[in-house]
């Protein structure tokens, strides 16, 4: 009758020298990182511990775990190309909404503004000054000409950005679904 016991197991390793060692003990903390190979006693391998992951293998993971993510949730938001090219369509229409109200009022102020200069114009060719109040308005619509330009600008970087960013999505949803 066998004796009642844990069984006999050997751990394989290669240690700082490159040889392979047996041993019943176990592997020293050292080389645990670098893999190792459980053996019983016939000397067969009924474990492999493979090596730790360096940091740029752990970065190369979570990089694929992170595409893999991404890859599923544009499948899910957008499950054909008619509805990418839809979802794109409407973000463009309403960056052109905001660009079309801002030139409508651009062109508001900018009417604004020849009006008060037409009337700074009528006060100087009959020999009267132009009151302080009405050159404040002047220059006061003329910043916000600025400011309005300058958000048409933006939207229009912004729709580029949008246009740019769904011309990668469809290409990349077009290659999943061909898979």
């Amino acid at each position: 009758m066998a004796a009642d016991g844990p069984p006999v197991v050997f751990y394989r390793y290669v240690d700082s020298h490159g040889v392979t060692v047996l041993d019943r003990q176990g592997v020293p903390p050292d080389y645990v990182a670098k893999g190792y190979e459980v053996l019983n006693a016939q000397g067969r391998v009924v474990q492999t511990v493979p090596p730790a992951l360096s940091a740029e293998q752990v970065r190369q993971q979570q990089a694929a775990s992170a595409q893999a993510a991404a890859e599923s949730q544009l499948l899910h938001q957008y499950p054909s190309l008619d509805e990418i090219d839809r979802a794109r369509d409407h973000r463009l229409a309403e960056v052109d909404g905001l660009v079309a109200l801002a030139s409508g009022n651009l062109q508001t102020l900018k009417g604004q503004q020849d009006s008060l200069q037409a009337q700074a114009a009528d006060l100087e060719r009959n020999g009267q000054p132009v009151p302080q109040q009405l050159m404040d308005q002047i220059k006061g619509i003329q910043g916000q000409r600025s400011d309005v330009a300058a958000r048409i600008v933006n939207y229009q970087a912004i729709r580029q950005q949008v246009s740019q960013q769904f011309a990668q999505d469809r290409a990349r949803l077009a290659k999943l679904l061909e898979n």
